[in-house]
């Protein structure tokens, strides 16, 4: 992977970014880039912040403001209610906790990145402020249950407050005795832990405004899955008062710690009062002048020629080139801004552009070498001319976004436990022009969307061939399997996509992983008809024999076509199974067969995993990446596959 921009290795921050670029890549590998959750920590933060409001407005419905009222209320909260309170009161914490992390690796990642100089001082200012904010807010939120840890949080506070001038001890007079806290103070208390996160609200805002395209909301499948562990956590283990009722006159013994929330608070009694506040003083000033300490980089801004247009941009000093044309109102494709994807890729066509840090998955040497780079990684060292091919930018090569279409069901057929082939029949007197390898979104009824490739080629048949592989839990897959009728209407998008076959000579190798044997299904069939006679191999990797849903019409290809050959692979056998065929990872199958893949022209369709793990291994082979073509699903509750690359 690439961490760039000359680092010397024993700088911390070299060895940050390297953590965080071996970090992502571990994700993507997990989750694949679409939902990789450290692309997404400031959307994370957003939405952890509504979590932490929305709960805090159920439990001050049911809170007695009262010094007497507040702990049996917060009792009765957590004890009698404890399916709705006490789980609430769980996930109010809990996501607390968790929106100091994302926040806290937010910061590191942009300082790992040097992504807080020039223009982007603002956002990171803005951002240190939001994080006391935080603490603030969260350290006054466990002084209201007046429990033993209440007590402990509150006279530590006024302790380490009364150091300043102008108090001098009579802050934590209030404390000594239970008498002293009366219900004004405690009213007092209640109204910092509104105000504050009101504040807290607008500064967010503010926070974003700087930044070009900024999203708040990380993709749904995060979002659901960090509700949902938020919710487990609550359910297996209960946050709940310790100790009892506060007693002023007697220290709290033993204490269950927060150490997200709560780290300073040990130091107010191990150091004097004097040195947390040169701690926590110091440490803020540094972090608000980091955009301005060394090494400081010397630049200016240039300018950025797109085409197809031209479109001329004017970049600041280390702005990438994606959020000079975002900010320029560009519609530039994009998702995870961090080279971890690749959609964002474009060529260089003159000018020098330092690449930054990226997966090399997503942008590979010979890429470089071939002039592309990533715009949301690159800058620009000088004028820059560049192209991306978008219709958004009036691209030939792109397909335009089409309308909505509708079409009946009109035939439903299993082809193994979990894949089911559809066929779709559009209106009388319509038909759909589409290119062998390309895609449809079909249109759910809240309007999101599930990408299927064309299993049929075009021109054989009227009907509209999909096969769909069921997804555990997914909502159009659940439908397909369970609820979806002959004569039913979907609606769907399309044709879309560039995953099609190229004119040339050279031989062809297809890879497919699953149901990444629809496209090239589609593909084979189209050069059949069409009369291509290029040699041509197709490996199919899937799990179990049950997986090889259409076996028998490959083997029918290879029988009827002396150009074609088929090599089935399973890589979840048991070592006793029978099976005489290949065995293990598609890929690593078809280059033992190829050890040089120079002279070759190659299609991959299949998981985002396979894709990621693949790809790379046929470059390193000789493979040329301008005969390299692949095509990743991603997860269908993710939306829309990226374009192929």
């Amino acid at each position: 992977m690439s961490t760039s921009r000359g680092l010397p290795h024993w700088s911390p921050r070299w060895w940050l970014r390297a953590a965080f670029m071996q970090a992502e890549a571990l994700f993507n590998r997990a989750f694949g880039d679409r939902l990789n959750p450290l692309y997404h920590l400031g959307s994370l933060s957003f939405i952890l912040f509504c979590i932490v409001c929305g709960t805090g407005l159920y439990l001050y419905a049911f809170f007695d403001t009262s010094v007497e009222g507040a702990y049996r209320s917060v009792q009765a909260l957590t004890q009698g209610q404890w399916w709705a309170g006490g789980v609430v009161r769980s996930v109010h914490r809990y996501a607390s906790d968790a929106m100091v992390v994302t926040m806290l690796l937010h910061l590191l990642r942009h300082w790992a990145f040097d992504r807080l100089r020039g223009f982007r001082w603002f956002s990171w200012v803005t951002g240190v402020v939001l994080l006391w904010l935080v603490f603030a807010a969260g350290v006054n939120g466990y002084m209201l249950p007046w429990d033993r840890l209440a007590q402990f949080v509150t006279q530590a506070s006024f302790e380490w407050l009364d150091w300043l001038p102008g108090f001098g001890g009579t802050l934590v007079r209030n404390f000594m005795y239970d008498a002293s806290v009366s219900d004004r103070l405690f009213s007092l208390l209640v109204f910092i832990h509104i105000g504050v996160p009101l504040l807290t609200l607008l500064l967010l805002w503010v926070h974003v405004q700087r930044v070009p395209k900024a999203t708040t909301q990380p993709p749904r499948p995060i979002a659901l899955a960090v509700a949902a562990m938020l919710v487990a956590m609550a359910l297996v283990q209960p946050v709940l008062s310790q100790g009892g009722p506060a007693q002023m006159a007697q220290a709290p013994a033993v204490l269950s710690f927060d150490w997200f929330l709560l780290a300073l608070y040990p130091l107010v009694y191990l150091w004097p009062a004097g040195g947390v506040w040169l701690l926590v003083l110091g440490a803020t000033g540094l972090l608000l002048a980091a955009p301005w300490l060394p090494p400081r980089r010397a630049g200016a801004g240039h300018r950025l020629t797109v085409h197809p247009g031209p479109q001329v941009v004017q970049a600041r000093a280390g702005e990438t080139l994606l959020e000079a044309g975002l900010r320029a109102g560009l519609a530039l494709p994009y998702d995870c801004r961090a080279g971890g994807c690749g959609i964002c890729v474009c060529s260089v066509l003159n000018g020098r552009v330092d690449h930054g840090a990226y997966q090399p998955a997503a942008l590979t040497d010979a890429m470089r070498t071939r002039g592309q780079t990533l715009m949301c990684c690159a800058t620009a060292l000088e004028d820059v001319e560049l192209e991306v091919d978008v219709p958004s930018l009036g691209g030939t090569a792109a397909v335009a976004a089409p309308g909505r279409r509708s079409a009946v069901v009109e035939r439903i057929e299993r082809l193994a436990p979990d894949v089911i082939r559809l066929w779709l029949a559009l209106p009388p007197g319509e038909r759909l022009d589409f290119r062998a390898g390309q895609y449809l979104n079909i249109v759910l009824e809240d309007g999101s969307r599930r990408a299927y490739s064309f299993a049929g080629a075009p021109g054989a048949d009227e009907r509209i061939e999909l096969h769909v592989r069921r997804v555990p839990g997914g909502r159009f897959t659940t439908r397909v399997f369970e609820q979806l009728r002959e004569g039913d209407r979907l609606d769907f998008e399309g044709p879309l996509g560039r995953f099609t076959l190229q004119e040339g000579t050279r031989p062809i190798l297809f890879v497919a992983g699953a149901t990444g044997f629809a496209p090239i299904k589609s593909i084979v069939e189209d050069a059949f008809r069409r009369g291509v006679q290029r040699p041509m191999w197709l490996y199919w990797g899937v799990r179990t024999r049950a997986d090889l849903y259409m076996a028998e019409l490959a083997e029918r290809w290879a029988r009827e076509h002396a150009h074609f050959r088929f090599v089935p692979v399973l890589s979840a056998l048991a070592p006793d199974d029978p099976w005489p065929g290949r065995r293990g990872l598609v890929h690593e199958a078809m280059l033992a067969d190829f050890p040089s893949l120079q002279g070759y022209e190659l299609y991959a369709c299949g998981s985002v995993q396979m894709i990621e793990t693949a790809v790379p291994s046929f470059v390193a082979r000789g493979l040329d990446e301008n005969f390299c073509h692949s095509d990743a699903f991603v997860p269908a509750a993710a939306g829309m596959p990226p374009p192929a690359a």
